[in-house]
């Protein structure tokens, strides 16, 4: 039997709009919704991006998704879907697995991601110089269930994306609780972690991780300005060289990164906010709104109605909490 008339192909739809179907050539951003066969232009002058494919000089959108133009590069974001990592993203993961010199991380894409031996900060210094005891411990800085939070350093031609955790703001989570969420409502940001109120922070990992946990009473200390400012006022003071080297204090922050133990101060208040973002974080997903450090706080402030956490779990309240984001929203333009 003669394969062509067993395999067909579907013709891609084209719109029938009254407008031209191409991508408006304007400054705006395109913010039309494709589906997978869609005309999204015919000029051959775009670029063809992620989600789309090239056909008789025509480009198609093989999601369902969101246009989106950089210069002349044509991309269809899909709605839903595995988080695809790019370089800078700022991310929270899980280790798999504990290898030559590596570890790899989960971080909800369809491969496992990497952190190097070399690429994270060990006791002894950001800059010291890792040995064989190093790998041989590795187990002992991170291990099997562990997460942590990390920056997508570079994307390998295989697709795998590369951690590192050298800026002392990265390392393992303690203190707190996990939550995931579709990575397509987290809205990329300068900067993704927050300190909110009720002494809760959290971390907007990009490919929809987040960690809530309590705020660190010595979140100000860790950069190494403020320590060596700490050097300078206390020889001021005791009018002799501290015998605290800045690389010591580095140590001991590193020390603190890979800490298994959590804090035993928490009183049952932060807990109970903790609980209370967590729910606020389902609702928003539930109701499929973008996640942002602003609405999370709003979504705080509207559930304070609710004298009992457990009730914020309900499909009403949940809708509730929504709407009263979105009424704020509206009413602050």
């Amino acid at each position: 039997m003669d394969l062509s008339e067993v395999i067909t192909i579907t013709t891609p739809v084209t719109r029938n709009n009254d407008i031209d179907s191409d991508v408006d050539m304007s400054d705006e951003e395109p913010i039309s919704i494709v589906t997978p066969g869609e005309l999204v232009t015919s000029d051959p002058i775009w670029m063809k991006g992620h989600g789309t494919y090239f056909l008789d000089d025509n480009t198609y959108s093989s999601v369902a998704g969101n246009i989106s133009r950089v210069n002349r590069l044509l991309s269809a974001i899909p709605l839903r879907g595995r988080y695809q990592p790019e370089t800078g993203d700022h991310i929270v993961g899980r280790i798999t697995e504990v290898g030559n010199k590596r570890w790899k991380v989960d971080i909800g894409c369809k491969q496992d991601a990497v952190l190097m031996l070399g690429s994270v900060n060990l006791p002894g210094g950001i800059l010291r110089r890792k040995s064989e005891s190093d790998e041989l411990q590795m187990r002992n800085f991170l291990k099997e269930g562990d997460l942590l939070n990390a920056e997508i350093q570079t994307i390998f031609n295989n697709g795998i994306a590369s951690l590192h955790t050298r800026s002392l703001k990265y390392g393992k989570l303690r203190n707190g609780i996990f939550l995931k969420v579709p990575s397509s409502l987290i809205i990329k940001l300068k900067n993704h972690s927050f300190d909110l109120p009720g002494n809760v922070s959290i971390i907007l990992g990009i490919n929809g991780y987040i960690w809530l946990y309590k705020t660190s009473s010595t979140a100000n200390d860790n950069s190494s300005h403020a320590t060596a400012n700490k050097i300078i006022e206390s020889s001021k003071t005791n009018f002799a060289p501290s015998n605290v080297a800045i690389t010591r204090l580095e140590q001991e922050s590193s020390w603190e990164i890979y800490s298994d133990l959590n804090t035993s101060n928490i009183s049952n208040t932060v807990r109970s906010n903790i609980t209370r973002y967590y729910n606020v974080l389902k609702a928003l997903s539930h109701c499929e709104l973008g996640i942002t450090e602003a609405r999370i706080v709003m979504g705080y402030e509207a559930s304070m109605s609710y004298a009992n956490v457990g009730n914020m779990i309900d499909k009403e309240a949940m809708e509730s909490i929504c709407q009263d984001i979105i009424t704020n929203e509206k009413m602050r333009g």
